[in-house]
């Protein structure tokens, strides 16, 4: 069972990946982090629904290929059972059916495991609050994906200020709302209200729509 996150208190996190070498010390790593609680580790799907169960838990970093209910079943399942519960990939594995399977079954992020550690708690905070992470990996095998072609140079809108222009590239590199702002030295809601002027200036919907644009306008 989960609960809307509360700015007060710690991301509650599960840690799941079948391989001890991995999970015990990437538990203890993020441990370290104060805004991030480690609740429980799991070794497959089954065990993770049992911790969501347990509760509470905002996020968990999930492993993709485990034994028995591997990560991308559980995180379909915790998308239908458990909405309240935010999954992010973290694997070794960015191939594009374990990509697109496990955004498809609902996950908000994805990371390979050559993530840093700053990366890996970037993506819960992410994750908590309801925004998308990928690494550029993932990102570039995304794109090319849905698009298999390469697309035609896009151009920015005239409009765009300098501001937006620095947010869009940003975006492109699959920085949250909070790294943004943190790289510009400016509030979190600031960048949104950036987004916004940007979405509507640029006529698109998503942060996934803003990447396919800074990456056609040679940003990212």
């Amino acid at each position: 069972m989960s609960g809307p996150t509360d700015a007060t208190r710690p991301v509650k996190v599960i840690v799941a990946d079948d391989q001890a070498a991995v999970r015990e010390p990437l538990a203890t790593v993020l441990s370290l982090f104060r805004d991030i609680d480690v609740v429980a580790t799991a070794t497959d799907g089954y065990e993770v629904l049992a911790a969501v169960v347990a509760g509470p838990v905002d996020v968990v970093l999930m492993d993709l290929r485990m034994p028995g209910t591997d990560g991308t079943e559980a995180t379909r399942r915790l998308s239908a059972e458990h909405p309240g519960v935010a999954v992010a990939v973290l694997t070794t594995f960015a191939d594009d059916d374990s990509i697109l399977g496990a955004l498809g079954a609902g996950a908000r992020g994805h990371l390979t495991k050559n993530a840093g550690r700053e990366d890996v708690a970037r993506a819960i905070r992410a994750a908590a609050a309801g925004q998308s992470v990928l690494d550029r990996e993932v990102q570039d095998r995304l794109l090319a994906a849905v698009h298999p072609h390469r697309p035609e140079p896009a151009s920015l809108p005239q409009d765009l200020t300098l501001r937006e222009r620095e947010v869009l590239t940003l975006i492109g590199q699959g920085l949250p709302n909070r790294a943004i702002a943190e790289r510009l030295f400016i509030s979190e809601a600031t960048v949104k209200t950036h987004n916004n002027n940007l979405f509507a200036k640029a006529d698109i919907r998503n942060r996934a729509d803003a990447v396919r644009l800074a990456i056609g306008a040679g940003l990212a």
